[in-house]
């Protein structure tokens, strides 16, 4: 695979990123990864011996379509952008805790994260390709494997939306209280990347902060085939 410090993620404005997941609760990141290395991360779905377990989710019910979680060690372009990602972010989501009242920290880094997550029984990594064909979609839902969560995940898009394939947006359905869901939908451009909320996010009220609940998901595929790559930080059981 190309080299990890390749990616993008150090040119990103964290400022601009704050306050993105502040107002929105999702953040485009702009593009992360090279046509190459999508190209390359793409290619790689076909390697069995990286990857750990694969998912067909209309047997499960989780809509049409495939994915699989890469095996440890993760590739190192995976495992490099996911602990480029997780630095600007940790302080984020310490202030989302505190802004919902919660007293849970994270640490500083993503190995210290990891090893609270083994310490819960989650010890098998999490980043994942999907692979979505003509007919395919993915219900909404949320990414949670285990006690032990970070409130944010980012998604990278593999393919060239329009030309690899048609529909499939990223849906986001955020459930506030006492009022109607409200929807987004993000259309991603290979290699761009864009943070979502793994589970709830602080939104800001009349009399502060208040908690919303956000799924994600995809709408269906009308033709071509689509990779995303997913990066989760915590681990699952």
């Amino acid at each position: 695979m190309n080299r990890p410090e390749q990616t993008n993620v150090a040119e990103l404005d964290k400022q601009l990123l704050r306050t993105s997941l502040f107002e929105s609760g999702f953040a485009r990141l702009g593009p992360v990864l090279s046509r190459e290395q999508c190209q390359t991360l793409r290619a790689s779905y076909q390697n069995a011996e990286l990857f750990r377990s694969r998912v067909d989710m209309s047997r499960f019910g989780f809509g049409r379509g495939q994915y699989q979680y890469f095996a440890a060690p993760l590739p190192p372009l995976v495992a490099q952008l996911r602990e480029q990602l997780y630095g600007p972010l940790v302080a984020i989501a310490n202030d989302w805790m505190s802004a919902l009242g919660k007293d849970a920290t994270f640490p500083s880094s993503l190995t210290d994260f990891l090893k609270r997550c083994q310490q819960q029984g989650q010890g098998k990594p999490t980043p994942l390709i999907l692979r979505y064909q003509a007919g395919d979609y993915n219900c909404l839902h949320q990414d949670l494997y285990g006690a032990v969560f970070f409130p944010f995940q980012a998604i990278i898009g593999l393919s060239v939306a329009g030309e690899d394939f048609t529909g499939g947006e990223l849906l986001l359905v955020e459930q506030r209280p006492r009022a109607q869901s409200a929807g987004r939908v993000i259309t991603l451009s290979q290699g761009e990347g864009v943070v979502i909320a793994t589970r709830y996010r602080p939104a800001r009220g009349a009399r502060g902060f208040y908690r919303t609940t956000v799924r994600h998901g995809v709408s269906q595929v009308l033709s071509g085939e689509r990779f995303t790559l997913g990066i989760i930080f915590h681990d699952a059981e």
